[in-house]
């Protein structure tokens, strides 16, 4: 009977193993199927030209400058916002509120707001930040607009990291006569780095793919502007995934918004692998 139960139990478990394997061969394969389709539609037509201008229908032109540095400029002014928000309100939630009831809902509202579509985001930042705030449509309208869009995220996966850090971290700092903000900044947010880097790299991924929200917000002009101007209210400007959706959808130029889409990736994982090296850096310097 024992020997009959050992091999149902080990077909199982092959069973299991191979279902396991086959979705994760899968999973593997249409993601490098994405990804090795749009590099070689869209590597051919990068050239210089391309990265170094800037559209004109006046000369004919065809340029991306503009697009990869407003990029470049709303997620350096969302990460500056957010970071210090998200990280805060992620320690004020675990570390220093005592209100469970509170803190419950303040999680169920974030989860809330982690879910909503982004469009929404896009028509409540055109009435608060375009109008009402008169900013305009912006760089900076679009990047307050992606700071409330990333924040859920921030703090749910710091708020998260920082309850794998074991509490005896907590107790043997505070044993040794250091102050509660300062066990945390030397002990806890150390440990929990990984974490803040994870929120990080979401939230760049969620800011690079973001159209919807920043055509109601940043607008669709091809300036190319310095980084005091990106910050001044009325100048507006296109994001790569909003020039990729005009050049598709608009233009029925797909080869260019292949360039793009290749350009995006390549953006992406620069920009990851330097939160990586970041996080780190800080390690090491702790």
């Amino acid at each position: 009977m024992s020997e009959k139960i050992s091999r149902s139990r080990k077909i199982k478990c092959a069973v299991l193993n191979g279902l396991i394997w086959l979705a994760a061969s899968m999973i593997c394969l249409i993601l490098f199927g994405i990804i090795l389709c749009i590099l070689l539609k869209g590597l051919p037509h990068i050239s210089w030209k391309l990265l170094t201008s800037k559209p004109s229908l006046l000369n004919e032109t065809t340029g991306i400058l503009p697009n990869i540095l407003n990029t470049l400029y709303i997620i350096l002014m969302t990460l500056v916002i957010v970071l210090p928000l998200g990280v805060g309100a992620a320690i004020y939630l675990n570390e220093y509120a005592k209100n469970k009831k509170a803190v419950h809902l303040i999680e169920l509202a974030i989860e809330t707001l982690a879910g909503i579509p982004s469009i929404i985001y896009g028509l409540v930042g055109m009435l608060i930040f375009v109008q009402f705030c008169s900013l305009g449509t912006s760089l900076i309208a679009g990047a307050l607009t992606l700071v409330i869009m990333t924040l859920p995220t921030i703090i749910r996966t710091t708020q998260e990291s920082l309850k794998t850090v074991p509490d005896s971290y907590r107790e043997g700092g505070l044993a040794l006569g250091a102050g509660k903000w300062y066990m945390i900044r030397t002990t806890v947010l150390p440990s929990a780095i990984d974490g803040i880097v994870t929120g990080c790299i979401l939230s760049v991924g969620r800011i690079v793919g973001e159209s919807a929200a920043l055509l109601f917000t940043a607008g669709m002009a091809n300036e190319v502007l310095g980084i005091l101007e990106a910050v001044t209210p009325g100048k507006a400007g296109s994001t790569l995934t909003v020039s990729l959706y005009m050049y598709a959808k608009e233009r029925g130029d797909f080869d260019t918004a292949f360039a793009i889409a290749a350009v995006l990736l390549i953006l992406t994982l620069l920009l990851n692998l330097s939160a990586k090296f970041a996080a780190k850096k800080l390690k090491k310097g702790q």
